[in-house]
């Protein structure tokens, strides 16, 4: 039976270059959810620069709280308690939301969660999918991971697989700089990719040999700078939309191939994807597809619960603190740290 008092997490997520922080009541109830995003920023250098994206996250990170608690109607003295994400992500950045989630805590004697960037990304699927719970399959699709992860229950995880080498979000932002489209490189080869052919160039499938379950899409990017250098050095044409169509087609194919694999070998009745890569239409209809036809429950975050946010960071919050879970004042910033890790 589900407990009746509220809990209520102020959660804080400054891992690259959103700074936000949301109030989330029992894990799945989103009060506020507020981002201050720096895209404008780094479109300008082509990526994210971390110093820049420190000193804004700095700037920010007290207005973005404070109209957090003002959108949910709340003060700190309504707070049970504050959760901040303190890995995988840029030094910098999860410095200043770890600082400020110490500060908050400090001085309002608030217990401390420190939450797993990964952990919050599946949990932004408990925010909007009230009857979902573990066990279930889920893709982890984003700039700097690409996980395929066996939920066992509330903060227990399985890797079966991850990327060797570049992420797929990664590959993404590579690619669409190669072909002129900047900076976040994602939505742009989404909406691209709408108007191209995607059987137009046959891209491999990035598939690591002897792992069935881990992705790489180093080989991929070569294989369309290759395309592109061909094109150019035998002056010939060359189609963006379809180029972006024919990637994005090689990336979702593989992911959906491997996902499937796992659904079946381990009978998964439910399978979720999260993570920034999770908001591509492409992804989200070939994975709705392949898991209707097993008869699967498909799980999506909306867009906005995709990309980084605090709501998520909430929700782990809340399942880790019901658990007993607290960080301490030696909470520190860790840019490496893997799923599961503590």
């Amino acid at each position: 039976m589900e407990d009746t008092k509220e809990i209520r997490i102020l959660g804080i997520e400054s891992s690259c270059d959103e700074t936000a922080a949301a109030v989330v009541v029992n894990g799945r109830d989103v009060r506020s959810n507020v981002i201050s995003s720096q895209i404008d920023i780094h479109t300008l250098y082509g990526g994210v620069v971390p110093e820049i994206a420190s000193r804004k996250h700095i700037e920010r990170v007290s207005q973005v709280v404070e109209k957090a608690l003002k959108d949910a109607q709340m003060t700190l003295d309504d707070i049970d308690a504050v959760g901040v994400t303190y890995g995988p992500g840029l030094i910098g950045p999860l410095l200043v939301g770890v600082s400020a989630a110490k500060a908050i805590a400090w001085a309002k004697d608030l217990p401390l969660v420190g939450v797993h960037h990964i952990e919050g990304h599946i949990s932004a699927n408990y925010i909007e999918n009230k009857e979902l719970e573990p066990p279930f399959g889920c893709l982890i699709v984003s700039g700097g991971h690409t996980h395929l992860v066996l939920v066992k229950d509330y903060g227990e995880y399985e890797i079966l697989g991850k990327t060797c080498d570049d992420a797929a979000g990664e590959a993404f932002d590579k690619v669409a700089r190669a072909i002129g489209l900047g900076y976040p490189g994602g939505p742009k080869i989404d909406k691209v990719s709408k108007e191209g052919n995607a059987d137009a160039i046959v891209f491999p499938q990035g598939k690591v040999r002897g792992s069935e379950y881990d992705f790489s899409f180093s080989g991929l990017k070569s294989a369309v700078l290759n395309y592109l250098n061909e094109c150019h050095m035998k002056g010939e044409n060359i189609s963006v939309p379809d180029v972006a169509a024919s990637f994005q087609k090689a990336v979702v194919d593989v992911l959906v191939s491997h996902a499937m694999r796992a659904v079946e070998e381990f009978h998964f009745q439910k399978f979720a994807i999260a993570g920034g890569v999770a908001s591509n239409s492409a992804l989200r209809r070939a994975m709705e597809q392949a898991c209707q036809e097993r008869g699967v429950a498909f799980y999506r975050p909306s867009p906005i619960l995709c990309t980084d946010n605090a709501a998520m960071i909430g929700a782990a919050a809340y399942y880790d603190f019901k658990k007993g879970i607290r960080s301490d004042w030696s909470l520190n910033a860790i840019p490496n740290l893997r799923l599961g890790e503590r």
